[in-house]
């Protein structure tokens, strides 16, 4: 009996130690995590970008120059005004005057404007960005055109653990044809995610579901029996036609979906906004905020057009493990900011095999030294958040530094475009009569189009083929391609768009990847 009475105390004795030290770690837990240094700020716009200011010692900025040319302080559109610096930085000069001949001192090279751009202007990856977990949330059997597809929801969670408050979700659709014999060349879109043509219930269904929503109804008015009973054929919901005409590019073509479903291509649909948000009240949230824990950035932090460019690689991180997909195969699409966003992500990882650069404009394939429609203040003030906090002391007016302005900037976008040799680099712009507006400067993208061109026969490719002695002065004519080398331009007759070089693309990659195309000799 005292045996027993010993043993449950003993009992006892272990049961309540057990429990206060489960509640002691758990309060311990609460504790660590509320004192993680994880409560995000929520700033406006205008509270984060003061922030920055107050960090780096700017008392005010430059305003950009309107785009409306009967204001006073419009874009300038004088070609006589538009190169006021000779300083262009040139691809293949060390940062120490030292000429660059042969692929090994390319790659010291490289490193020198990848720094360059990450130190000063898009700004760098921390290193603590968390972990990026994929998983396939919803797969659906469609058709786009005729051709079957397999369309999947694809959901890229980075770990949040150290910070609960912050959740990201970025999503991604990836649609590749059903019948493809072995794995296809496939090409991320920034954009809207969305199903292109999700699978609709058979006509028996259709039925079972009028039945059940006509059922609801009544419940909730019982007058419209009555109404039923007198329409017997009315259908709430009907099914949509197996087939339906497209709505047609401006250039009368399909769109770059099925163009590209029809040539044995896949695509991907990843919206970048899931990633980071496109302002600067966002900052503290999205992939930026999260890796910050809720923080403000510091100045030589990324800003969104980095964020959405590391988004794209861990897109293709997941389509690496896709069997559906030739990893060894996958381009980036963009146009406009995403257009900016898609030559830096092949700009910075090089396992991009193509690129496809949409009406870009500054930040992107334009020059920056260029004064020519959109300004570097333009980017430095408004679009601040695209940048690193360290490219805003190119537009600053008043600051405890020197003045600066673009010709201080150490890189320019073509060494940009230099960063994505020797793989397939197609420029593409439309023309300002349809919309793609003078303020893009797009032969200052042909400018630096041209300047970057003799790093890929450095790197035994073939750059811009044939040029025909074309030069920024004397630009090719329009819907005049440019694609017999790995290095390529074209700027079509529609307006702001890639859509009617969507074909041109295809057909050019289909012969640099080896695969046959649907598209013969169309340029």
């Amino acid at each position: 009996m005292v045996i027993l009475r010993r043993r449950l105390h003993l009992a006892v004795f272990f049961s309540a130690a057990f429990i206060i030290a489960s509640s002691a770690r758990s309060l311990a837990q609460a504790n660590s995590a509320s004192n993680s240094g994880c409560k995000p700020d929520t700033f406006t716009t205008e509270e984060d970008q003061k922030n920055m200011m107050q960090q780096l010692g700017i008392r005010s900025m430059r305003p950009g120059p309107s785009g409306d040319e009967r204001a006073p302080n419009h874009a300038n559109y004088d070609e006589a005004k538009a190169n006021p610096f000779s300083n262009v930085p040139d691809a293949l000069t060390m940062n120490n005057g030292q000429k660059v001949n042969t692929p090994e001192m390319w790659q010291k090279r490289r490193a020198e404007i990848v720094e360059g751009f990450e130190c000063c202007v898009y700004g760098r990856v921390p290193k603590n960005v968390p972990k990026v977990t994929w998983s396939v949330t919803t797969v659906d059997h469609e058709f786009i055109g005729f051709t079957p597809v397999v369309a999947k929801e694809v959901i890229g969670h980075p770990d949040n653990s150290g910070c609960p408050d912050i959740n990201v979700n970025i999503r991604m659709i990836v649609v590749t044809p059903m019948n493809a014999k072995g794995p296809v060349p496939l090409l991320i879109m920034f954009g809207p995610a969305a199903f292109p043509s999700p699978n609709q219930p058979s006509q028996e269904e259709f039925g079972r579901i009028n039945a059940a929503m006509k059922a609801l109804l009544i419940q909730q008015d019982p007058s419209l029996k009555e109404v039923f009973a007198q329409h017997p054929a009315y259908a709430l919901q009907t099914p949509r036609p197996f087939f339906q005409r497209p709505e047609l590019n401006e250039d009368g073509d399909p769109p770059n979906a099925w163009e590209l479903v029809a040539d044995g291509w896949g695509f991907a649909l990843l919206d970048p906004t899931t990633v980071q948000a496109d302002n600067g009240a966002g900052l503290t949230r999205g992939i930026i905020g999260l890796t910050n824990h809720g923080q403000p950035r510091t100045p030589e932090q990324w800003g969104a057009l980095r964020a959405w460019a590391w988004g794209a690689s861990r897109a293709l991180d997941y389509l690496e493990t896709d069997s559906a997909v030739n990893a060894k195969q996958v381009g980036i699409d963009g146009v406009s900011r995403y257009g900016k966003a898609a030559l830096i992500t092949s700009a910075f990882d090089p396992r991009f095999a193509a690129v496809l650069v949409g009406s870009s404009g500054k930040g992107g394939a334009t020059l920056l030294r260029r004064n020519w429609g959109e300004a570097v203040e333009s980017l430095a003030g408004g679009e601040y958040h695209w940048m690193a906090g360290n490219f805003m002391k190119y537009g600053a007016a008043d600051a405890t530094f020197p003045t600066k302005n673009a010709s201080d900037i150490p890189v320019d976008s073509n060494e940009l475009i230099a960063l994505t040799a020797p793989r397939l680099t197609f420029i593409s712009y439309g023309v300002p009569e349809k919309g793609d507006a003078k303020w893009l400067d797009h032969k200052g993208s042909f400018m630096a189009t041209v300047l970057a061109n003799p790093v890929w026969p450095l790197l035994g490719a073939k750059g811009l083929v044939p040029l025909n002695g074309y030069t920024p002065d004397n630009m090719p004519p329009v819907n005049t391609s440019i694609l017999d080398g790995q290095l390529g331009w074209r700027q079509h007759d529609g307006g702001h768009t890639d859509a009617p070089n969507m074909k041109y693309f295809i057909e050019w990659a289909d012969k640099f990847f080896g695969k046959p195309s649907v598209y013969h000799n169309i340029h």
